[in-house]
């Protein structure tokens, strides 16, 4: 209590008195504003997850401003955390639909202020001893908390604070003489809400202005393209100016292709036009748009499909099923059409396609498409010149605003017993009573933005879709199903069945993915394993066009026990680097999503989702060949390690891992283009083991200057250290010099690596060894290095550069060995922890496997974020020269550094938590047994960290 005591002192004094003060970051003052990268949302996520109560005090809500905190208002109500929210109706701004939406939170109790202007926005979370509280302008609307420009407060104060307990008599006064929200009050309010905006509404009616004629031509030229389709326009117009007959356009569904296209073809300006897609009620809303963005007479516009033969229009609208029969193709000349779009043209693989792309000979071709993505070797890019004349993913466009925002929610598929369901669950299970009611319950608590469902549920099978709408519907749904099996005026009946809402539901298994625009779809439910990351993007894009009648998409995501559960991450951060590390922190952290947008994970969704990435290996050749191919395809060349960097594919440590150099994973792929020596794919294994990752610019810095210079000089690579903003100091270029000299290596590496010095250096100055100034004259050796390099000082910008070691970066033993300095890799004996050249890196291992012998099951924990209990080896005792040396951590300059993961799982590398400092009081004799039951010696002391571990690491590392 005192140590919380003092360091709320502190943070109080550098918030309010002395802004340098040094404290720890856990309770200081802070101002939330939803800019760079730190949202209000982050928060209270936050504070709602470790804290034993809340409240709320906030006059506006909203369903999306609701959505955001479902999932954790779901995890709290399972762990008994109980809160209040007190709202209001000032301005009848609250909406019914949402005072039903707080109804289904069964651990949060509503009232209704009926003070006068109630315009409060107050967030306070009881924990241990202390409370936290947001105090601003941010209402419990996904805006506020993650988007509009907001200044929030955050405060920390003890339970004694006069101010919190002024915030809370406040609260206690306000909620004491407040209406208790009810299903009847609900109602009430209902009918004067209607009243109220009827009364609106009739106010804002004015008189029509009386009927004239008006030139079609005029009104379409008056719709304007949006800012993503300006810049397509011009790299479009650009494209054509440079004499290419081909362009790609790469962009994610939603975001107004069609219209693109259309726009371009007002600028184009042809005779004849001519649009290809596989479906005739694709074609018609394509014509429709046309319409409006081209103006023109009816008669101009025709489709050429199964239902209709108009070969004459100017603008044909045609099904590749029709164009590609000799009976119709014959009766166009080649040149016939000016210009060719072809939408979806990642299908153009298909026979049908090459045979009409074949024939025609148009001035320009054009193919859109979202996922150009292939996995039967159909290169797309080549199809089109490789000429990209503009991309946009999901990412950007959330960023843009151009699509509707979502929230995804990971949800637990139903437990039986121990079990969730599996992707060999047969269909008993699948519709089982038990399941049903789960997914019920589910698709009601998390709801949808509007009044009615208009819903899509994809299943694993025809039989689950057609007897999950069965069920549904004795249960008092409207669904139906639709497979491939049911006919193109099957599948346009029941979608207009859902638009008018006669229907709620469509469940379908995979007819849906692309191609058909349903922009009216408030809620996606996905009830199957994620097979593809195209895939799953495909089927949240049904979701994402904007529509009058939504705000915003539920995505709701049935996770059992699957084997592909990894693709979650890869799928919705967009990250494809096959990097286990990015896929759990995507997990974990999900930032990345732009705009309003929200990932929310159920714990043991999320815990699901780490076993698969656990027990998956994401680097196989099947995985790494296709990626290699897809950019190779991208590039129409061989790409270089820098390339998968730049095309957001492959992280290049990845492949290291996989072949120990680049032209050893080329050789892998059949590529033959590269030819080295023994000794010089030695050297490349170097560079690219040793430095590819990033973590110290020292050792690239020295490559660098060695790669233009015969010789530097100590002097000249220390100016350049200083020039580059790194530390750097004589221990760093002592290491530096070991590296290179290869002494700091164990024998099997530097066996691996040519058995004699990298580089040499005679006291003043350094420089290659003579082989390898020789293969520099080699210019495909010396552009092989370059890459390495490139890739390095790119990786090198996510540290930080001014000390050794980066917060929350992940480390194994070799690199914390060679990052501290140490004159040998002796990471093979540092177990979990060792003392060497006045630095002591503490290893661990949070969660232990069970079969882990009783000896080794140290019991190291976390106490709270920045307080850490610490177990030393066994049969030592207080007295023990090593235990003494952390002790007295202090007095002979010795540095302790913690690193983390959670399990074996994670590999071999550790997040580094920062330095620790040892509450020398909390040390003393304990025992701990051996396999056989007899008690062992072993030391346990508490250690404070110098900052509190991070938030959303901390409860990754420490949760089951």
């Amino acid at each position: 209590m005192e140590q919380l005591r003092k360091k709320l002192e502190d943070s109080l004094h550098k918030g309010f008195i002395d802004q340098y003060k040094p404290v720890s970051t856990q309770f200081k003052p802070k101002l939330l504003t939803n800019q760079k990268h730190e949202n209000v949302l982050a928060t209270l996520l936050q504070e709602l997850k470790t804290c034993k109560t809340f409240i709320f005090s906030v006059a506006f809500i909203t369903e999306g401003g609701l959505a955001t905190l479902k999932t954790m208002l779901y995890d709290l109500e399972k762990k008994g955390i109980q809160g209040r929210i007190l709202t209001s109706t000032f301005l009848s701004f609250n909406q019914p639909k949402m005072f039903k939406e707080l109804l289904k939170l069964k651990n949060v109790e509503v009232r209704l202020s009926d003070a006068k202007g109630f315009h409060s926005k107050g967030y306070i979370f009881e924990h241990e001893h202390y409370y936290s509280l947001i105090v601003g302008s941010s209402n419990l609307t996904d805006s506020a908390l993650k988007a509009n420009f907001e200044w929030n407060v955050f405060l920390t104060s003890l339970e004694d604070g006069e101010v919190i307990h002024h915030f809370k008599n406040q609260f206690e006064e306000a909620w004491h003489i407040a209406t208790p929200l009810t299903e009847e009050w609900i109602l009430n309010y209902q009918q004067q809400y209607n009243f109220e905006f009827s009364k609106q509404l009739s106010s804002q009616i004015v008189k029509a202005p009386p009927l004239y004629t008006t030139n079609k031509l005029r009104e379409a030229l008056e719709i304007k393209p949006n800012k993503m389709q300006e810049e397509a326009l011009t790299q479009l117009k650009e494209l054509r100016a440079s004499g290419a007959k081909k362009g790609l356009i790469i962009s994610a569904t939603g975001t107004g292709k069609t219209y693109l296209s259309a726009f371009d073809v007002r600028n184009a300006r042809p005779k004849q036009m001519l649009f290809i897609v596989h479906r005739e009620q694709i074609l018609k809303k394509a014509m429709a748009d046309y319409r409006k963005i081209l103006g023109g007479n009816e008669e101009e516009f025709g489709i050429l499909s199964g239902n209709s033969k108009d070969l004459h229009a100017r603008y044909v609208f045609a099904t590749i099923q029709t164009i590609s029969r000799d009976a119709y193709l014959q009766q166009f000349a080649k040149d016939h059409f000016d210009y060719v779009l072809i939408d979806e043209v990642h299908r153009a693989g298909a026979s049908t396609y090459t045979k009409v792309m074949d024939y025609f000979e148009p001035q320009f071709l054009l193919g859109m498409t979202a996922t150009p993505e292939r996995t039967d070797n159909f290169n797309i890019f080549e199809l089109f010149d490789y000429n990209i004349a503009y991309e946009i993913r999901l990412q950007a466009a959330l960023e843009e605003d151009m699509l509707c925002p979502f929230h995804y929610f990971g949800v637990t598929d139903y437990e039986m017993g121990e079990d969730t369901i599996t992707e060999t669950a047969g269909l008993q299970k699948l519709i089982a009573k038990e399941r049903v009611d789960h997914i019920i319950e589910k698709i009601s608590y998390y709801g949808h933005s509007g009044n009615k469902v208009r819903g899509l549920m994809f299943c694993s099978s025809k039989e689950e879709a057609r007897e999950l709408s069965a069920i549904l519907n004795a249960r008092g749904y409207q669904t139906t199903f639709l497979t491939g099996d049911h006919s193109q005026e099957q599948r346009e009946e029941a979608i207009q069945l859902l638009e008018k809402g006669q229907l709620q539901y469509i469940l379908t298994v995979d007819i849906f993915n692309e191609g058909i625009d349903i922009p009216f779809i408030n809620q996606i439910v996905m009830l199957r394993q994620t097979q593809s990351s195209i895939i799953f993007i495909q089927q949240l894009g049904r979701g994402l066009r904007k529509h009058d009648e939504k705000e915003y998409v539920t995505v709701i995501d049935f996770i059992g026990n699957y084997k592909n559960n990894f693709l979650i991450p890869i799928a919705l951060s967009g990250d494809k680097s096959m990097n286990k590390d990015n896929v759990r922190r995507n997990t974990v952290n999900t930032d990345y999503i732009q705009g309003v947008s929200t990932i929310n994970f159920e714990e043991i969704a999320k815990k699901l989702i780490f076993e698969a990435i656990n027990n998956t290996n994401l680097s196989t050749l099947k995985t790494l060949r296709d990626s290699y191919i897809e950019v190779k395809n991208r590039l129409n060349r061989i790409p270089m390690l820098m390339d998968f960097m730049e095309q957001n594919s492959l992280d290049p440590e990845v492949l290291i891992d996989y072949a120990d150099n680049y032209h050893q994973f080329l050789l892998k792929m059949k590529e033959e283009a590269f030819s080295f020596t023994a000794y010089e794919s030695a050297i490349l294994t170097f560079i690219s083991k040793e430095f590819i990752n990033g973590k110290r610019i020292h050792e690239l810095i020295l490559i660098k200057l060695l790669l233009t210079q015969h010789s530097v000089t100590k002097e000249h690579y220390i100016e350049a250290l200083k020039q580059s903003g790194t530390f750097y100091d004589a221990e760093t270029v002592e290491s530096v010099e070991n590296i290179f000299a290869l002494t700091f290596h164990v024998q099997n590496d530097f066996k691996k690596y040519g058995e004699k010095p990298i580089v040499l250096f005679n006291g003043t100055s350094y420089q290659f060894n003579a082989d390898i100034q020789q293969s520099l004259e080699n210019e495909t050796f010396k552009f092989f290095i370059e890459d390495i390099l490139k890739c390095a000082f790119e990786k090198s910008k996510k540290y930080d550069c001014s000390k050794p070691l980066t917060l929350y970066k992940k480390y194994s033993r070799r690199d914390v060995c060679r990052l501290l300095n140490w004159e040998k890799d002796s990471s093979s004996t540092i177990y979990g922890y060792r003392t060497k050249f006045n630095t002591t890196p503490l290893f661990v291992t949070y969660h232990k496997k069970d079969e882990v012998e009783t000896s080794q099951a140290y019991g190291d924990e976390f106490l709270s974020s920045d307080l850490f209990r610490w177990f030393t080896r066994n049969r030592l005792t207080l007295d023990s020269n090593e235990v003494k040396a952390v002790l007295n951590h202090k007095e002979i300059g010795n540095d302790i550094h913690l690193f983390v993961k959670k399990d074996d799982g994670e590999g071999t590398d550790f997040y580094y938590l920062g330095k620790t400092d040892v509450l020398t009081e909390t040390a003393k004799n304990e025992t701990m047994p051996d396999k056989n039951g007899k008690a062992l010696p072993v030391v346990t002391m508490n250690m404070v960290l110098e900052q509190p571990v991070q938030y959303d690491i901390y409860h990754y590392l420490v949760e089951e």
